[in-house]
């Protein structure tokens, strides 16, 4: 038997013109299973094809040499019959016949249920192009068939993630190369993004990936996209001979990203669609293979002021309560503002804010601050009536921007998204300058804000004057080492921001 590689070899065509004949019935579909022992290849699954489909694709040449369309090509032809295995046992993926176990020879199999007879899809074994992109259509994750038939086949991606455009990579693929598909795929791609960007929004995104006249002006005849957690969307594609090739696009969409997979249109969907039906376990898989990436973030870390003084003060289990009605009550906040749950000890919090297509970021994250603080303060005032004391709770924010490594640390059960680097400690650190659960931020989350942005927020830093009043200094910042005398042992863990421009944010303004 031929692996799909070998065939595409031999009889020199791309992957994109195999899987077009398998759609036209002019070859079989391919028993798909497990590389054999010694394969050199990346792929966790293969096609694999009889010894004489290299024959049939010398007839189909020679016929299209001839002068006959494909049309012509698959009346005359007709369908083979589906591979069969030496048991005599049909073996044509997705097709109803007699349930059949794949077993691997290595640590993992690849089965069909008896009970079902539908092919148990996981994330590492989809037989489709498959990739995940950020909202910002930056690729997170992509698997070997969408690196070969689709993105260009490329040897890595670069770190920083802005580098990352999927249709400048799709431009480079085999099927970017028919002019004819630039517009298919433009369409496409607004359909897949009309349920969250505005079209100008979108062609801010696309600027530059395209230079053709539907580009200019004007509004594109693409229909919207269902507003549910998955979506069908067909793609019709030519090849550089002008083949058609038609997909159904699955688009599977989670708050990390979309996931498109790219589903031939002879081929089944039972299975594919039992895969995405497992949400959690398929984004889990997704972020367990994201590699680590260079990306611009604004980070917001909050602590509970005097939590070891609170802890002691009420029982256990009252003051567990506590920290969990606070985690909460923020959490629908932090999702409003688009916050991405972080790593962080003890009951603290770490949220990381990424650019998003349809809002700042930075300004995102202002905005999730100053609603903190202020749902924090109807959370205090419950606890005084209930306990009968003068406590105040507040959570002391600090906030801070930057471009850093974003990673993942995950056990069996857990993914959490890490940030290394400066940013996440200087945020940490003015979470400890802070007091009184106020909200201080550097100047540089500041400066990418826009102007209309700044004009809303009324910040700055409070000095005494000379008969030792405390006056309010509006629009302005100041270096820690000014604010406070960091050769105290109060502040000693300040040295490492002693430099650091800040400004205390004291509201937003409704725009």
């Amino acid at each position: 038997m031929l692996t799909s590689f070998e065939v595409m070899q031999a009889a020199k065509i791309s992957r994109a013109t195999l899987n077009n004949y398998i759609s036209q019935g002019l070859l079989p579909q391919p028993l798909v299973k497990n590389p054999e022992p010694g394969t050199q290849t990346r792929a966790r699954q293969i096609g694999y094809f009889p010894n004489d489909v290299l024959t049939r694709l010398d007839h189909i040449r020679q016929l299209k040499k001839d002068g006959q369309t494909m049309a012509d090509i698959a009346e005359q032809l007709a369908v083979l019959p589906e591979l069969v295995s030496e048991t005599g046992n049909a073996l044509s993926f997705g097709l109803p016949h007699q349930p059949v176990t794949i077993h691997n020879r290595g640590s993992s199999q690849h089965v069909v249920s008896a009970q079902s007879n539908i092919l148990r899809v996981t994330i590492d074994h989809i037989p489709f192009p498959a990739y995940m992109v950020s909202y910002n259509l930056e690729i997170t994750w992509y698997n070997e068939e969408a690196r070969t038939e689709l993105l260009g086949d490329f040897e890595s991606l670069p770190a920083d993630i802005k580098d990352r455009n999927v249709l400048m990579y799709l431009l480079k693929g085999r099927l970017g190369k028919n002019i004819a598909n630039h517009e298919e795929l433009l369409q496409f791609y607004l359909q897949l993004g009309k349920g969250r960007f505005s079209r100008n929004e979108l062609m801010a995104v696309l600027n530059g990936q395209f230079n053709a006249p539907y580009m200019q002006g004007g509004e594109t005849q693409s229909k919207p996209c269902s507003s549910g957690a998955l979506v069908q969307l067909p793609l019709n594609l030519r090849l550089e001979n002008n083949e058609e090739v038609h997909y159904n696009v699955y688009a599977s969409y989670y708050r990390e990203g979309i996931l498109l997979i790219y589903h031939p249109s002879y081929a089944e969907s039972d299975s594919l669609l039992g895969l995405l039906e497992r949400r959690d376990e398929v984004i889990r898989n997704l972020l367990k293979k994201r590699l680590p990436v260079l990306t611009d973030v604004a980070v917001l870390v909050a602590d509970l002021q005097s939590s070891v003084r609170i802890c002691n003060e009420l029982p256990p289990e009252e003051y567990f309560e506590l920290i969990n009605q606070i985690w909460a009550t923020m959490e629908p906040i932090f999702r409003k503002y688009f916050g991405t749950h972080g790593k962080h000890v003890g009951d603290g919090m770490v949220y990381y804010f990424f650019p998003q297509p349809d809002c700042n970021y930075a300004f995102n994250a202002l905005l999730c601050a100053e609603e903190m603080k202020a749902t924090m303060r109807k959370i205090s005032k419950e606890w005084q009536l209930r306990k009968n004391w003068l406590n105040e709770l507040y959570l002391n924010t600090g906030l801070n921007e930057g471009q850093e490594w974003l990673g993942i640390f995950h056990i069996e059960t857990k993914v959490e998204f890490t940030v290394l680097g400066g940013t996440i400690n200087h945020a940490a650190r003015l979470s400890d300058f802070a007091r009184s659960g106020s909200i201080w931020a550097t100047k540089n989350l500041l400066s990418k804000l826009s102007s209309d942005e700044r004009k809303r927020i009324n910040f700055g830093i409070r000095r005494q004057d000379v008969e030792g009043r405390e006056i309010f200094i509006g629009s302005t910042y100041s270096r820690i080492a000014e604010l406070v005398d960091i050769n105290t042992p109060r502040y000693e863990k300040l040295c490492d921001i002693a430099t650091l421009p800040v400004t205390e944010l004291i509201e937003i303004k409704p725009s």
